[in-house]
């Protein structure tokens, strides 16, 4: 038997551990044991986008008749445990997208020395980027002393590169200053990294009061505004703003107090997802043009298609070194074991009642 831990598609407060039976592996599959986990308010996003991003179809949920309940994925380090594919045998390490649980069985295919997709047929129709699993134990100097580091920070800052590539790209959509909302957020502190080893203009980080000092101590913004302090915000000034909270009151302030001096919005994350309104601040028809929700999956294959074979992953992989070292120092790590662990702390990352500077991981 295999636990997993599930939460209700509906009401991403309530969750639950259950148990589901292994079933015997058939021809071309693999069974992997999930090592260790991270687990942050990305992953609340996931749910919150669960519906809409199809984040619930990667791995179904036992136990469910009802389709009530759902499983969040996470960023993991597994290892095989079982194998009926020659190509990637018993002991072999993986890294990539995960259930929180015990074990899961996939089916790899287009297999190299460095990664495989998995090819489990429910899983076709969702992003490739996160149906691909990094082998390695091929990889130059791999150190599972880095994991934590690794799993924790790299899928946030992936996105954080992506978000600074397209602005640099576009020469920051015309600002003089760029706010990022969720300052906090590792997200942020990435693609804040990212704006201060640039030409890019003075960047501003937007946060709670609470986390204020922290936000601060970074050195990567030019200033640290609190959302109580939005009227000291420049309203004379081209701003941009990326927006990895999703709190629909505060997006609309902003977009009040600027008028057309927001030259571009960009929607990332649900930090604050129990905060969603029905409708939209921005509405097609008449900020088509000055707003966007950014998908990272989609971003990199499109990116990577125009940069040409291997130069997209060469331009990131340097990023993500760089800002994991630059940004892991300032984490202290809330290490759990096992799902009841998680479950001990599911309910604080939910609520976002944790400190900006703490990372769960979870090792199972």
């Amino acid at each position: 038997m295999t636990k997993e831990f599930q939460v209700q598609k509906h009401d991403l407060n309530a969750f639950r551990i259950v148990e589901r039976e292994d079933t015997p592996l058939q021809d071309g599959q693999i069974r992997l044991k999930i090592d260790q986990f991270s687990f942050t308010a990305n992953n609340i996003t996931y749910g919150a986008a669960g519906f809409v991003l199809k984040y619930w179809d990667f791995f179904p949920a036992a136990d469910n008749a009802e389709d009530k309940w759902g499983v969040i994925p996470v960023w993991a380090f597994a290892d095989v445990i079982e194998s009926s594919c020659e190509e990637v045998p018993v002991g072999d390490r993986l890294y990539g997208y995960f259930p929180p649980a015990e074990t899961v069985v996939m089916q790899p295919m287009k297999v190299g020395e460095n990664s495989f997709f998995d090819g489990s047929e429910h899983r076709q129709h969702l992003p490739p980027l996160y149906n691909r699993y990094s082998r390695v134990l091929a990889e130059p100097g791999y150190d599972k002393a880095h994991d934590a580091a690794r799993v924790l920070l790299m899928p946030l800052h992936a996105t954080s590169y992506c978000i600074f590539d397209q602005m640099e790209q576009k020469n920051w959509y015309g600002a003089e200053q760029i706010v990022i909302l969720s300052a906090s957020s590792k997200t942020s502190l990435g693609l804040a990294f990212a704006l201060s080893q640039s030409d890019a203009p003075t960047v501003i980080g937007m946060t709670s009061s609470r986390n204020k000092n922290f936000v601060e101590e970074t050195g990567l913004y030019g200033a640290t505004l609190t959302y109580d302090e939005l009227d000291k915000l420049n309203a004379n000034a081209p701003t941009m703003i990326v927006d990895m909270a999703g709190n629909d009151p505060l997006r609309a302030r902003l977009k009040d107090r600027l008028g057309d001096q927001l030259t571009y919005f960009i929607a990332v994350g649900i930090t604050h997802w129990d905060e969603r309104a029905e409708d939209p601040v921005f509405k097609k028809s008449t900020d088509g043009d000055r707003f966007e929700n950014f998908f990272a999956p989609s971003y990199i294959l499109h990116r990577a298609k125009e940069l040409g074979p291997g130069e997209f992953d060469k331009r990131s992989r340097a990023f993500l070194i760089n800002s994991a070292l630059a940004t892991f120092k300032w984490m202290s790590l809330d290490e759990r074991t096992s799902l009841d662990g998680l479950a001990e702390i599911y309910g604080d990352v939910c609520d976002g009642e944790l400190s900006p500077s703490s990372g769960v991981i979870v090792r199972m």
